[in-house]
């Protein structure tokens, strides 16, 4: 199954599919997946305001995004793993995802260079890069937030409540059950629980 679907770290929800995915794919599920950047701060941004990519005073809360995507580039073998540390450190570990430091040590404890990293967003055109994807997925796919699936013409915003907590089977079935909907059940527009059992 060819799909994509997009990311921001800073949602919550975005970590949890997320995590599902890895899992999923590090279990062999056989999925050809494009991961797409998001910047939830532009979609926030107010009307004759420049755009995140063009403030240099929104630069650093691009930072970690564009961190995993010159790792997706550059370093794939290490981006899985990666991906979830980022996550991790803004869910689990209430870090600040926009101090290059905080940034360095997680590539640091994956065996990545920081410096060459830092070298590699600034001069191979990621910034540029980030801001394609985003406005294409929303011009292609009127993509509002994460995590959003893309398949085809189809795009769908998907939030789940868990985690896999490590259960490759629940991962799995999660992600399954998620693009047998939008493959095989294209009527289901909008399917929302009122409330939230605690």
């Amino acid at each position: 199954m060819e799909f994509a679907i997009n990311w921001d770290y800073r949602c919550p929800f975005a970590r949890n599919m997320h995590e599902h995915l890895i899992t999923a794919m590090e279990d062999g599920g056989d999925y050809q997946v494009d991961f797409i950047p998001f910047s939830l701060g532009q979609v926030h941004v107010e009307e004759g305001e420049p755009d995140v990519w063009s403030n240099p005073s929104r630069y650093n809360e691009l930072l970690a995004v564009m961190t995993g995507m010159t790792v997706q580039r550059f370093f794939p073998e290490s981006f899985p793993q990666l991906h979830l540390a980022l996550f991790a450190a803004r869910h689990d570990r209430a870090l600040d995802i926009t101090d290059w430091s905080v940034l360095a040590s997680i590539l640091e404890s994956h065996g990545l260079e920081p410096e060459k990293v830092l070298q590699l967003i600034e001069s191979e055109g990621i910034l540029d890069d980030f801001k394609r994807q985003h406005l294409a997925s929303v011009e292609e796919h009127h993509v509002f937030g994460v995590p959003t699936f893309m398949i085809n013409d189809r795009a769908a915003f998907v939030r789940v409540m868990h985690r896999p907590n490590g259960d490759a089977k629940v991962a799995r079935s999660t992600i399954d059950r998620v693009l047998d909907t939008m493959v095989n059940y294209p009527e289901f527009n909008e399917f929302k629980y009122t409330s939230i059992p605690r």
